[in-house]
């Protein structure tokens, strides 16, 4: 791409200096000397009408009137021959030798007065013209491609990053992260991704809710099926009825394992293990678990959570993150420590928050603190550096939104309402698990 646009613009650009710089340059000389051609007449015009007036007054005609003619600053010199119509000659200037170019004049008494100038004078004029219009077209080479590099960057820039997300999509993080380039058709193709992104994320979240019910529901008839077997393997009077029943048990594992199998297979043909999660619940977990610790150290913990709100993200990982973020709070600050979520700057995000009301982050320490092995002293520098893979790798963001007092900001992708699992899969009919009697 860098390359395309750099061998476009300068093709078009050598193409225009060829086009327009030539004959610029051969127009240009051409016309430095038909100037010159024309001062030197000028100036001779000027020697006759002077010889004249000189003529007419009765004035002496001497070498010093002729001088004035033979050239001054930012005029071609030229040797001055005058010839009266007596005969008399009068010369002023230095003789002109080799290549030279003349121009004449006569008066009205018959004086003619010829202007001899060199050649090669005329012709480093004309080759300045040449040079400024080749000095023009480098500048404009150097213009060209420092502007064809610039809108390179701007357009591969863009479509690299583009590369990244949708391999980001593929790799089973249905919500990469997508700015807009600036660049229309870009954007619209970033657009369309984010669409796709957001329809795989609901197909997903389907399908894992799908296999998760099924798993469910199988299990349930398939371990009353199970007790049921042994408990007639193990009560039945005759051999081959407990036989048959521990042939038929053995079936009935075979069929759980089988279900196990298919389930595991699903997920990880999936791509990734992100799944539709209801963040209320996974938040109230952490709730309880971490009462105590915070009524032992006489503090609070504060959860605020919507409890319809759904986002995309591993279970485990995301319960590890929000613990490491409480913990710290725990070790690191003070006061009340309060877990909120709220909406994100785009209809598509969830922004999970944990303060407190302590002093908050050292600002030696802020820029470093997702590093490995950066910590204040009080515990390993490894909790949120881990956090914030955990958050990435399920295609979120953690950030420290504010210093003092302290506020970590988790960036998840939510799950959109039209992409619900229990819009895109209602729930079924229920599953009677007792066995029907048979009839006689």
């Amino acid at each position: 791409m860098r390359r395309r646009v750099l061998q476009a613009t300068i093709a078009a650009v050598t193409v225009a200096v060829v086009l327009l710089g030539f004959p610029l340059a051969f127009l240009g000389a051409q016309l430095v000397r038909q100037a010159q051609v024309q001062a030197l007449e000028s100036r001779a015009q000027s020697a006759v009408r002077a010889v004249d007036f000189r003529i007419e007054q009765q004035i002496p005609l001497t070498r010093q009137t002729l001088e004035p003619y033979t050239g001054g600053p930012g005029q071609v010199s030229a040797s001055v021959v005058l010839t009266t119509a007596e005969g008399r000659v009068l010369t002023a200037g230095t003789p002109v030798t080799g290549s030279t170019i003349q121009v004449s004049a006569t008066s009205n008494e018959g004086t003619v007065v010829v202007l001899t100038a060199s050649w090669w004078d005329v012709f480093w004029l004309s080759l300045r013209i040449i040079g400024l219009v080749v000095a023009a077209a480098v500048i404009a080479f150097g213009a060209s491609i420092a502007m064809a590099t610039w809108q390179a960057n701007r357009l591969s820039a863009p479509l690299v990053y583009l590369a990244a997300s949708a391999e980001q999509l593929g790799s089973g993080q249905v919500r990469p992260h997508l700015k807009p380039s600036g660049v229309e058709e870009i954007d619209l193709v970033a657009a369309e991704l984010s669409r796709s992104a957001d329809r795989m994320a609901g197909r997903l979240a389907a399908e894992r809710q799908f296999a998760s019910d099924a798993s469910h529901q199988l299990r349930t008839p398939l371990t009353a099926l199970s007790m049921r077997l042994e408990e007639i393997m193990l009560t039945a009077s005759q051999e081959h009825v407990r036989e048959e029943a521990r042939i038929s048990l053995e079936q009935v594992e075979r069929l759980v394992r089988v279900v196990d199998d298919l389930l595991t297979s699903s997920r990880r043909a999936a791509g990734g293990t992100t799944e539709a999660v209801e963040l209320a619940e996974i938040l109230h977990q952490q709730e309880e678990e971490w009462a105590v610790p915070f009524a032992e150290a006489g503090r609070r913990l504060v959860v605020h959570a919507d409890p319809a709100l759904q986002v995309l993200a591993t279970p485990g990982a995301l319960a590890q993150v929000l613990a490491t973020l409480i913990e710290n709070s725990l070790k690191h600050g003070g006061g009340t420590t309060t877990v909120r979520t709220r909406p994100g700057s785009s209809a598509r995000s969830v922004v999970l928050e944990v303060a407190d009301e302590g002093a908050g982050v050292p600002d030696e320490l802020a820029p470093r603190i997702f590093e490995r092995n950066v910590t204040s002293g009080a515990g390993t520098g490894l909790g949120l550096a881990l956090a914030r893979d955990l958050a990435s790798a399920d295609g979120g963001r953690l950030e420290l939104a504010q210093r003092r007092p302290a506020v970590f900001a988790l960036f998840l992708s939510a799950v959109p309402a039209a992409l619900r699992t229990d819009v895109v899969l209602p729930m079924g009919p229920a599953v009677a698990t007792r066995p029907e009697r048979r009839r006689r």
